[in-house]
């Protein structure tokens, strides 16, 4: 568990903390159980890469990359990610709750990047909160209007890997399964949403998905694809430091393959799963020998995520302090 600074712990939302146990009260052993499932699944991929890995090869893989370079790439992505993200959530949360300024978007989204390494969805848990309590607006609107930002997430993430199937028939075989339940899924939520039936629109955390309607919700993706496309780049270039550098037109056919899988709620952040997809999708643009190829691949998956992790720790703490002064202007 990752230790919290006093000015995040300040901050955090109080629903999204443990609730201390009441006297006498025994634990649930299964709850606790399925809430380690993810971590514990992510550290058994990851060993199960390293177990396929020469480790001498690995470190040299480690060691062959400029990481002074790496680290500002990773910086300049996560200011872009950050900058498109603001820009679709504004939108939304201006059309569905109360009208909201880019910049207060951008330093909230900023903040909860701490709760965001913990867990994505814990981090956008923050967000609803923390963008309540400084817009004084209903909470329950609020997770509304964050529910319609994910769907409109895997929305982008669906056209992505339909446009990369003709690309993979063959290549990826359980792509088009998977592809056609997401599809069929859609077909149900569209015809949903267009049909507004009055117990979704009389409830605040569904209302904003039904007042927007079908109209509305192509536009908020529309908005929000700037931002899938810079996790697309965040995903392909990380490759280019370790010599893995798979061309743009083959990148269009394989990164929305694991960009899909990696945002599957399946493991923390797709550690794991994306370690072993990239080896499985993209062995044939590595260099070297079989091994110094699998070790580059994996040398690219595992830095990116403490990279990314370190970045986002020093955004989060850069940004917490506005954070917190945006919500005290606003308490009575």
């Amino acid at each position: 568990m990752i230790a919290q600074p006093p000015e995040l712990e300040e901050a955090l939302p109080q629903p999204l903390a443990q609730e201390p146990a009441r006297p006498g009260a025994p634990e649930k052993a299964s709850g606790s159980l399925k809430r380690y499932v993810p971590l514990l699944l992510a550290v058994a991929l990851v060993g199960y890469v390293l177990w396929r890995l020469d480790l001498h090869a690995l470190v040299g893989a480690f060691q062959r990359t400029h990481y002074a370079a790496y680290l500002l790439f990773t910086f300049v992505f996560l200011m872009a990610l950050l900058t498109a993200d603001a820009f679709a959530t504004a939108y939304v949360y201006s059309k569905t709750v109360c009208p909201a300024k880019f910049s207060e978007l951008f330093v909230i989204r900023g903040a909860s990047y701490m709760a965001s390494v913990v867990n994505h969805h814990v981090g956008q848990g923050w967000l609803t909160y923390f963008f309540s309590k400084t817009y004084r607006a209903p909470l329950w609107r609020v997770a509304g209007a964050t529910l319609l930002v994910y769907v409109t997430t895997f929305g982008c993430l669906f056209v992505m890997g339909a446009v990369a199937l003709p690309f993979n028939v063959g290549r990826v075989s359980w792509l088009p399964i998977t592809v056609g339940v997401l599809a069929v899924g859609a077909v149900v939520y569209a015809a949903v949403i267009y049909k507004a039936p009055a117990f979704l629109a009389e409830r605040q955390a569904t209302a904003p998905l039904v007042a927007v309607g079908l109209k509305g919700h192509v536009v908020a993706l529309v908005y929000r694809m700037p931002h899938v496309f810079v996790q697309f780049l965040g995903t392909w270039l990380p490759f280019w430091f370790f010599d893995v550098r798979v061309p743009f037109l083959d990148a269009l056919a394989l990164i929305p393959v694991i960009m899909l899988v990696q945002a599957l709620p399946i493991t923390p952040q797709g550690v794991g799963t994306r370690d072993v997809l990239a080896l499985e999708l993209l062995a044939q643009y590595a260099p070297g020998t079989p091994e110094e190829g699998k070790a580059a691949i994996a040398a690219a998956t595992l830095s990116w995520a403490g990279a990314l992790t370190l970045v986002q720790v020093i955004t989060s703490l850069g940004l917490m302090r506005r954070a917190q002064a945006m919500l005290q202007r606003q308490q009575p």
